[in-house]
């Protein structure tokens, strides 16, 4: 008991400073869905079967310049697509939980993957940490979803900095591990490759697809070779 309450803490203290972060990027979604004339159940219905806060970011931008539902789906399904390498990644630290994988797959995006994946290579298999993780990101997320939608047009998110919380902590959580070359080579690659394509191609939302494709080849050839 004392070793799942320990996991527990771990779970939620080792999650909270970058929970406030996406809550910070949640209530800007819910802010630009509202000024798009979401309405406050869609926006926050989006948050509870969705959870992906770049897919839903896409969708309202995409839905309020008029495109198609079929165009929707697909660049969804196409920025998603990392979740599957997320998920064969986490899958040994999940296996334990058996009854329950189906449901923490729900939970397999970015933040979990990086608090995941690193408890795991430090101690090993452990489901409910993973779960912790991912239910404190989606409660932040469902929360600030719907404060900013009930807010609506009340604040302007890229004047108060809101759009950038989640960015600036995530790369203050990868930073630590930019330990070996081939870790660092597909970050650097990574950065390349993304400015090169904002610049040629600005605005292009296959831009952090094609980075996530190409960056870790690098790192895998450097990997290979020593």
């Amino acid at each position: 008991m004392e070793d799942k309450k320990s996991t527990i803490r771990a779970g939620f203290m080792e999650s909270l400073p970058l929970a406030i972060a996406i809550a910070a990027y949640g209530l800007s979604y819910g802010v630009l869905a509202s000024q798009a004339h979401f309405t406050i159940l869609g926006t926050v219905a989006m948050s509870l079967l969705v959870f992906s806060g770049s897919v839903q970011m896409v969708t309202v931008a995409m839905l309020t310049a008029g495109a198609s539902v079929v165009s929707v789906l697909f660049t969804s399904a196409l920025l998603n697509l990392r979740n599957l390498l997320y998920g064969a990644a986490l899958a040994e630290g999940l296996a334990p939980a058996k009854k329950w994988r189906w449901l923490l797959s729900f939970g397999v995006s970015d933040e979990p993957f990086v608090l995941g994946s690193s408890r795991f290579n430090r101690l090993g298999s452990d489901p409910l940490y993973f779960g912790i993780v991912a239910s404190t990101f989606y409660i932040a997320w469902f929360f600030s979803s719907l404060i900013g939608a009930m807010i609506g047009n009340q604040v302007d998110p890229q004047k108060w900095g809101l759009d950038l919380a989640f960015p600036v902590t995530f790369v203050a959580l990868l930073i630590p591990s930019l330990k070996d070359r081939p870790v660092i080579a597909t970050a650097l690659a990574a950065v390349v490759i993304a400015i090169g394509l904002e610049y040629f191609m600005p605005g292009n939302q296959f831009t952090i697809i094609i980075t996530g494709v190409l960056a870790p080849l690098v790192g895998l050839y450097l990997k290979k070779r020593s």
